[in-house]
């Protein structure tokens, strides 16, 4: 029997076990943690506990007490402190990026610069990085785009680390105080030209060789309805029947695909290994057509709960050949056919200031045939059956997923099934309706004429 190991402890750990369970090799799952997650628990995993995700020797003990055959890490923090790495040093496969291919996701600025010196430049923005704090050309900058730029630590910040014009700033000093604070934390800072357009997250699966897209899906990071509010981790994920979105044409698709493509060699020859693991891209479509915004270098949280929970391909055969560097094999992958939408029950007060403690009492019936419920900032109550109810111990706590036959079914699922659980939580009840998914349509019918 194959013994895996999954890092993390969130809601997308609990899809990314869940997934692993359906393979018909029935591999024997770990979880390495930081607490319980009662979802994962309830599957059946054996969890060993860590005081870090970072702490590589935990790691490198249940390796070896285990005889594990397989690491697939969760969170990005670990992979930028260089778990594939470690790994690698230690003869176990990783289903990941090394800490230097890794810097897609945790430097903006090695980013972009990646992509224009390797003719990739056309998936860009006008992008200026800064690395002085006295810089005169920020201003510059700032007065060449009318103040309608976007201002990136260069570096890990928990999703705090994106300023954008109108939403957080109206003047030049509030951005260029927060450039002149990343500058002092990471060394350097990315200002950007704001793009106008309708955002989407395509994920691929990727070898170094070939790359294999998951099903498109739109994230929804404003915590109000309509979009308003302050950004949080991502409220709620959909994704239509069709395995894209409806505003998303053909060509789109095949655009984002390639700069995944060409980024994936463009890293290997600048870092000078193959990229293995995840290319997420978080993607625009604009009037020029489709733009990067940014690449992770992991599974989104929610797009994973959507995505992992519809995969029909062996999810643990995938990471394998991934690791073999033979992810050709596998051909294109398999999703069911039906539209989804996710949304996360959140903390009262999440994000800015997230009240944990409170409990969320449960339906008697968690999964079913259209819906699924993946558990993320939870815990067990002692005196309570863990099947019964949870306490919140984060800002996101738990996911639900509707299917159905269109967005509107999917919406309607999903929300059913909301109604069921009971507690002092919030969510988002406009995602995945048809009134917010035509707005998005005519928003692009708007920029592309």
């Amino acid at each position: 029997m194959k013994k895996i190991i999954v890092i993390g402890n969130g809601g997308r750990e609990h899809a990314i076990c869940d997934a692993l369970l359906k393979s018909p090799q029935n591999p024997e799952i770990w979880n390495l943690a930081t607490a319980v997650n009662p979802g994962i628990e309830n599957l059946g995993v054996k969890i060993e506990l860590t005081d870090s995700l970072e702490n590589f020797e935990t790691l490198k003990n249940l390796v070896e007490k285990i005889h594990a055959d397989l690491v697939i890490p969760g969170p990005e923090a670990p992979l930028a402190a260089g778990v594939a790495d470690f790994c690698r040093e230690i003869g176990i496969p990783c289903f990941g990026p090394t800490r230097k291919n890794a810097q897609l996701e945790s430097s903006k600025s090695w980013t972009r610069d990646l992509l224009k010196n390797n003719g990739i430049a056309d998936a860009c923005p006008d992008f200026l990085v800064s690395m002085e704090k006295d810089d005169p050309t920020r201003a510059k900058f700032f007065k060449k785009w009318n103040g309608q730029v976007v201002v990136k630590a260069d570096g890990l910040l928990g999703g705090k680390g994106v300023l954008v014009a109108g939403d957080h700033f109206t003047d030049f000093e509030t951005a260029d105080d927060f450039a002149k604070k990343s500058i002092e934390k990471f060394g350097r800072v990315v200002l950007e030209e704001k793009l106008i357009g309708v955002e989407f997250s395509l994920i691929s699966i990727v070898d170094g060789e070939s790359v294999l897209d998951c099903r498109v899906c739109q994230d929804h990071k404003r915590v109000g309805e309509n979009d308003v509010g302050p950004q949080t981790g991502g409220m709620g994920v959909i994704s239509d029947e069709n395995l894209s979105l409806p505003f998303l044409t053909k060509s789109d698709l095949e655009k984002a695909h390639n700069i995944t493509v060409r980024a994936m060699h463009a890293v290997a020859k600048e870092a000078g290994d193959k990229f293995v693991g995840l290319l997420y891209g978080g993607f625009i479509a604009t009037k020029n057509g489709v733009q990067l915004i940014e690449y992770n270098v992991r599974w989104g949280d929610p797009e994973a709960l959507n995505i992992l929970c519809t995969l029909e391909s062996d999810f643990l055969e995938i990471c394998e050949s991934a690791c073999a560097g033979n992810l050709e094999k596998i051909g294109k992958l398999k999703f069911t056919s039906v539209a989804t939408v996710q949304k996360y029950l959140c903390a009262p007060g999440y994000p800015d200031d997230p009240e944990k403690g409170g409990t969320i009492e449960l339906p008697a019936i968690l999964d079913g045939e259209n819906f699924r419920t993946f558990f993320a900032g939870v815990e067990k109550i002692s005196e309570k059956n863990p099947s019964e109810a949870v306490k919140i111990s984060g800002g996101r706590a738990i996911g639900i997923v509707g299917f159905g036959e269109n967005l509107e079914r999917a919406n309607e699922i999903c929300e059913q099934k909301i109604a069921e659980f009971s507690g002092n939580f919030h969510h988002r009840a406009d995602i995945g309706t048809s009134k917010l998914t035509a707005q998005r349509v005519e928003t692009m019918q708007k920029i592309r004429h």
